[in-house]
């Protein structure tokens, strides 16, 4: 197979979390940009892309990229491109986009003039008057920054948070590709416990489950690009086959939630039945100041509540935060990692911070603030309060 330049989309302050999930399945050849990661790979990258990428929004294939200043020059740019290789003379295209810092900045004139462009390149290659539009659905993208154009294919469709097994919401949810970021930049290994005592729906404790479990998280999902006739459903059958025989069905697990909130519970109790995880992860009713482990070390890794994502009372939020700094104190050799928009919760935990990274939880601004715990010792015992999990 040739070699495509592919693009996995990231949100902001994921995408070296994205490129690290590249390298890891091989895909080492790779710039990482605001918003993205491109990266080389044959047609068999879409598939496993797809199925693989955890933190990722979505992948597309890069058709090009080239200065546009004028709409003549984006409608030329645009047919230069070789759409006939990605495009059957049948496939449905819908246009989207969006433009930032160009001269170009009427987003739906800018649509106009890709489709215009794509629909006279196809009827040239295919010898055809008109183009039916009756096939599969191919979205094109076009993306305009600084009066530089970047045309490209969604293989994705819905979003790669989709993954299936939250069809019930929650209060305030956090997106899957978010907690499974959170996972990977708390370094949490699956030999090691973790815990969530804000586990809400379930979110985190069940894609650190997945994690543990080496599932494909795109495994019981469909994406675009099947339907297309470039890769093709040999390749997409042989990217399933490989997650299958990968999946490590029965890894043992040491990953707990807790929550005050009944409702909640009960949600992530039928989001880890529909994730296939029931009976293997560990949900109690706690406030988290009474949370706790028998475990000496540990990774705490949860999104506690905060004023601008729940309509709570500003006291509420900060016991939450106590009982939080409260459990690390009893945990105090366990790694403490938190989403939040509260501002300096080490007020809070009782010490510094030990790094800080803007992300953000759908529109809002957060911090993920990380207190390391020590290294762990040969031999060293803890109370024996630490008996809940």
């Amino acid at each position: 197979m040739s070699v495509i330049t592919l693009m996995a989309a990231a949100a902001f302050g994921l995408e070296s979390v994205v490129a690290r999930e590249l390298a890891a399945l091989g895909y080492e050849d790779q710039e990482t940009e605001d918003g993205r990661v491109l990266f080389r790979a044959d047609e068999a990258g879409i598939a496993r892309a797809n199925l693989w990428l955890r933190s990722a929004d979505r992948v597309g294939v890069l058709l090009g990229e080239f200065e546009a200043h004028t709409f003549d020059e984006l409608f030329e740019g645009t047919k230069k491109l070789p759409w006939e290789e990605w495009l059957s003379k049948d496939n449905c295209f819908p246009v989207s986009g969006n433009s930032v810092k160009s001269t170009l900045h009427s987003v739906p004139a800018c649509q106009s003039i890709v489709k215009k462009a794509i629909v006279e390149r196809l009827r040239g290659a295919y010898g055809l008057n008109q183009l039916p539009e009756t096939g599969a659905i191919c979205p094109v993208r076009i993306v305009l920054r600084k009066n530089r154009a970047t045309l490209s294919l969604d293989t994705t469709g819905p979003s790669l948070h989709k993954r299936g097994y939250r069809a019930l919401a929650g209060e305030a949810p956090l997106k899957e590709t978010l907690a499974a970021a959170m996972l990977y930049l708390s370094y949490w290994k699956k030999d090691r416990a973790l815990l969530d005592p804000f586990c809400g729906a379930g979110t985190i404790p069940i894609e650190a489950a997945w994690m543990a479990q080496n599932r494909a998280p795109g495994l019981e999902r469909r994406f675009g690009a099947e339907r297309w006739f470039r890769p093709g459903p040999a390749v997409w059958r042989r990217a399933r086959q490989e997650a299958q025989d990968l999946w490590e069905r029965e890894a043992p697990l040491r990953v707990y939630g807790s929550d005050i909130d009944a409702r909640a519970l009960s949600l992530a109790e039928a989001h880890a039945e529909a994730a296939g995880v029931k009976g293997k992860l560990f949900f109690q009713r706690l406030p988290a100041r009474e949370a706790g482990s028998r475990f000496d070390y540990g990774y705490i890794v949860t999104n506690p509540p905060y004023g601008r994502r729940l309509a709570r009372e500003e006291s509420e939020i900060s016991q939450c935060y106590k009982d939080l700094g409260e459990l690390h104190k009893r945990l105090d050799t366990w790694s403490l990692n938190l989403l939040t928009g509260v501002p300096e919760p080490e007020r809070y935990i009782g010490r510094r911070w030990d790094r800080s990274r803007k992300l953000y939880n759908g529109r809002i601004e957060c911090h993920y603030y990380q207190f390391f715990g020590p290294k762990p010792t040969d031999g060293r015992r803890l109370p024996a309060d630490r008996t809940q999990t």
